[in-house]
């Protein structure tokens, strides 16, 4: 019988304030476009989605912060990009 381990990265979510309400932050300075939108739930950064031109939430992620929620309307999930899983 296996245990679940809870994944560790769950400890780095605070209460945050979207930063960049309106779109991705780097893509609105960039100009870029974007697909779906994702929130950093340790900080408040705004990200556009791996489906879109220039993946920030991952790259966020993989510099900064592990955890983001979707920011699409009706969409209440987290994803854990280290462990490519939903938490």
């Amino acid at each position: 019988m296996s245990t679940l381990i809870p994944d560790p990265h769950l400890l780095q979510i605070h209460p945050v304030t979207v930063r960049t309400p309106q779109g991705c932050e780097e893509c609105l300075l960039l100009g870029t476009p974007w697909v779906h939108l994702r929130l950093c739930l340790s900080c408040g950064h705004v990200g556009c989605c791996d489906s879109s031109p220039m993946r920030h939430a991952r790259a966020h992620a993989t510099e900064l912060h592990p955890i983001v929620r979707s920011l699409e309307p009706g969409e209440n999930w987290r994803w854990c990009y280290p462990h490519e899983a939903f938490v």
